[in-house]
């Protein structure tokens, strides 16, 4: 990915200054303020409803705070949401792909809908740096794996030479062996300067991945520290005190630090 970036913070960053969005009575996001620089990786935890999906739909421009202002690279996605999108990536917990094509005719077509044409050899070489070889990548989409799409999405991610990178849930359901492979892309994509959110149940992983770790509850983030800051039995000791001030201390879709 393009490291020229780097020195453009404004250009390369996700900012949400103030952001509150309400669904009738409910506030999803109450005053949030989050920002995540390039070459950064921001892991949001909470439990379901917590509000890190309406945090990552809003800078999808998918959704507009009621009040307060969301920016991808000095664009606010709300005003003008196809600019917005042009400058980051988004892979959702389950990646929609083409089932009846293959995956290399998968990034093949996205990138000609995001108005990239590739030549062969690209698209070998982005199949190669994702991790999937000449056979998977010649392989109908409808066998793959969820890690394999995973990396799929990744694939494109890469062709498209964003600044930003939204993941939502992207462990979810892996193997150990594909959430470490997976994890393993996270930092080289890191490394090359890109802004990365991520929302996540797993504590271990986000401890591990090195980033910052924000806690989100009843749709405030009442917690962001450095992962170096904390140990995983006290990451994992910090969030269930959370929980616990809303009850929801012993969600299923917590997992738990590793001993």
């Amino acid at each position: 990915m393009n490291n020229s970036h780097l020195n453009d913070v404004d250009s390369a960053t996700l900012r949400a200054s103030s952001v509150t969005k309400r669904f009738g009575a409910l506030i999803a996001v109450d005053c949030l303020d989050l920002t995540v620089s390039p070459g950064e990786l921001f892991c949001l935890l909470g439990t379901n409803g917590a509000g890190k999906t309406t945090t990552i739909n809003l800078f999808l421009g998918f959704l507009a705070p009621d009040t307060g202002t969301v920016t991808v690279g000095g664009i606010n996605p709300a005003v003008d949401p196809k600019a917005a999108r042009h400058k980051l990536a988004y892979i959702p917990e389950n990646v929609a792909l083409y089932p009846q094509l293959t995956g290399l005719e998968n990034v093949q077509l996205f990138c000609r809908m995001g108005g990239l044409s590739l030549q062969t050899q690209q698209l070998n070489q982005l199949m190669e740096r994702c991790g999937l070889n000449r056979e998977q990548a010649t392989r109908s989409v409808s066998t793959y794996s969820k890690g394999m799409r995973q990396k799929i999405g990744l694939a494109i991610a890469y062709a498209r030479d964003v600044d930003a990178l939204l993941l939502d849930e992207p462990l979810s359901g892996l193997d150990p062996a594909a959430a470490n492979d997976f994890c393993t892309e996270l930092a080289e994509i890191r490394q090359a300067g890109t802004a990365v959110l991520m929302t996540t149940h797993d504590l271990f992983r986000a401890k591990e991945l090195g980033g910052k770790i924000g806690i989100m509850r009843g749709g405030q983030l009442v917690e962001s520290l450095p992962a170096e800051a904390i140990d995983a039995r006290d990451l994992e000791r910090l969030y269930l005190s959370h929980m616990r001030d809303t009850g929801t201390a012993s969600s299923p879709g917590l997992v738990r630090a590793a001993s």
